[in-house]
């Protein structure tokens, strides 16, 4: 059987000395498919002692990480999705403290936290303030996060950061790789500050049957110590890794048959087949009308050459996740199943149109604010891709749609990256090359992060196609595959081919299309302002040297205008000999 995610928890907390207790902490283990998604929280918070609402503050914070960050979009990063959170929580103390307390931050709703996120084999940790998190190592502790406490003397000390003091808060964050049996430990001052880290590591490790009996010994020990504050511990231990791959989120593909090829007329499932729209080895596209509703949709089931690979199909699964979590007008949506299904396949709306591909051969020289427009449009579907921290990866002419009203849409996730899915990836797990290769950026060949500038490169890409009908590094791009090779590409100029087009929107072009992902713009907004904008760098100014940009233009340049120096250097020697008496 496969291995699961799974751990054991041991907590207990005191008000000790004090009269009330100010701590609060929490643990959330989510069932499937939420664990594989976004993972266990531990969280622990401590009020203020100088506020008699820091215990509002702490379990505010506590119940709003474990409730809001499960709420967030499942295609985050576990980092994006809780500092979210936190930065939410952080504004809504900070402003019930300034509307009470504005005077007086040290009585407002003012507390520390840390939490820890475990997730596939990777634990995230979030802290701020002076709560700790340790790790156990043999007969010790290793603190793994920093006191946020500035000390004045050794009578004097006070927090340098928390959550509701300021109105933006700065968060600590690492992650760390997982092993089958690490323990973790999360303490307030209340305990550290009186009981040594062997002291805490020899009670869990007598305690390792019962953790919450371990816990409690702690607190204990801590009191009987002298300890004046709050006491709170929490003990995690990973009892258990996955090891199976993150697209388990989407479902199993064996859950559901695997249809047949479908033919014209045909029902199938409650819909009535029209025709084939499109049949490559990857899928086969069917227009259909939903017998229900009189519906027209494109239902697209697995290719027959590749239904025997896993990976293929679970990708092929994440299409729908992908298309269900954004909203775009210039993104396919989906159409969201009204019936149980009896077969695996992918049902969306139809576009009542052409393919980009198409569009270039029906116009083969489409003036320039043609051209913005449609770029502008995919970028707002980019956009939305982004925003979910998900990359497209296979941005090309085939997988652009432009309707009968002049929409455009991007269609085809299949090779779509998921930031928050590929965090549960188990370490080794396959990394295709997804993209074509005439569009996809070469860091994906240098094996190197992807980014927002990977999809700008292939929007580069096209936009210099539809301007020109060619690549912009010809046929050179498909053949390289090392940093050397990327460095010798060059630029073909779209300034200087058939078309007129501005030296700055070729400038503009160069750069978007760069091989180095640093040299390319930071942002798609950026790109689109220099594609309407003339861009003060590139103005009356080719980016680079004739010779580099266009060495057959600078040659037969050069050719020309020897042979017509010839030319004159011939004439003038015939006129002196014809002078000579």
């Amino acid at each position: 059987m496969p291995r699961e995610l799974k751990i054991s928890v041991g907590q207990f907390s005191d008000k000790g000395a004090k009269e009330t207790n100010q701590d609060f902490h929490g643990v959330l283990i989510p069932d499937e498919p939420l664990l594989g998604l976004k993972g266990i929280s531990v969280v622990l918070a401590d009020g203020i002692s100088t506020s008699k609402v820091s215990r509002v503050a702490a379990e505010s914070a506590v119940k709003g990480f474990l409730t809001d960050y499960y709420c967030t979009s499942e295609s985050w990063s576990v980092r994006t999705s809780a500092q979210r959170v936190l930065e939410a929580t952080n504004s809504w103390l900070h402003s019930q403290t300034r509307s009470q307390y504005a005077y007086d931050k040290d009585r407002g709703y003012v507390c520390t936290l840390s939490a820890m996120v475990i997730k596939s084999t990777t634990a995230h940790l979030f802290h701020i303030g002076d709560s700790r998190i340790y790790r156990l190592s043999g007969n010790t502790l290793e603190q793994l996060t920093n006191d946020h406490r500035i000390v004045i003397n050794s009578q004097q000390s006070y927090l340098g950061r928390a959550l509701g003091v300021n109105p933006q808060i700065e968060i600590d964050y690492q992650m760390l790789r997982l092993e089958q049996g690490d323990v973790f430990v999360l303490v307030t001052d209340g305990i550290y500050e009186h009981l040594s880290a062997r002291r805490i590591a020899k009670a869990i490790n007598e305690g390792a049957a019962d953790l919450d009996a371990a816990a409690k010994a702690i607190v204990d020990q801590a009191f009987e110590a002298g300890s004046g504050d709050n006491l709170t511990v929490q003990i995690v231990r990973i009892d258990g890794l996955p090891d199976s791959a993150a697209s388990e989120v989407f479902g199993q593909p064996s859950e559901l048959p695997l249809p047949p090829l479908l033919e014209a007329r045909m029902v199938f499932d409650g819909y009535r087949i029209v025709r084939e729209l499109h049949g490559s080895s990857r899928s086969h596209i069917y227009l259909a009308v939903d017998i229900e509703t009189d519906a027209v949709v494109t239902l697209k089931i697995p290719s027959i050459d590749l239904r025997d690979d896993p990976v293929y199909l679970k990708r092929f699964l994440m299409e729908e996740w992908v298309a269900r979590r954004i909203d775009s007008p210039h993104v396919l949506k989906p159409c969201l199943p009204s019936r149980r299904r009896n077969f695996l396949y992918v049902v969306t709306e139809y576009i009542d149109g052409q393919t980009l591909t198409q569009w270039m051969i029906d116009n083969p020289a489409p003036d320039l604010e043609t051209v913005r427009d449609i770029v502008e449009q995919i970028a707002k579907g980019l956009r939305a891709f982004h925003r979910k921290e998900m990359l497209h990866q296979d941005l090309r002419p085939d997988n652009i749609m432009i309707d009968r009203t002049g929409t455009v849409k991007i269609i085809d996730f299949g090779s779509t990256a998921i930031k928050g899915v590929a965090e549960a990836e188990p370490s080794g797990a396959r990394d295709d090359i997804l993209g074509t290769v005439q569009y996809t950026a070469p860091e994906y060949f240098l094996g190197e992060a992807a980014t927002s500038r990977s999809d700008l490169f292939s929007l580069g890409v096209i936009t210099y196609q539809m301007l020109t009908g060619k690549l912009p590094y010809g046929a050179q791009a498909a053949q390289a595959r090392t940093r050397a090779q990327f460095g010798r590409l060059r630029y073909r100029p779209a300034a200087h081919g058939a078309r007129e087009i501005p030296v700055w929107v070729d400038g503009t072009l160069e750069r978007a299309v760069h091989p180095n992902p640093l040299k390319r713009y930071e942002s798609l907004s950026e790109f689109l302002f220099d594609l309407r904008t003339p861009n003060a760098n590139y103005v009356g100014t080719s980016a680079s040297p004739l010779l580099e940009r266009n060495p057959l233009l600078f040659w037969k340049s050069t050719t020309i205008v020897l042979a017509l120096a010839v030319i004159v250097l011939l004439a003038m020697l015939h006129g002196m000999h014809r002078a000579l008496p």
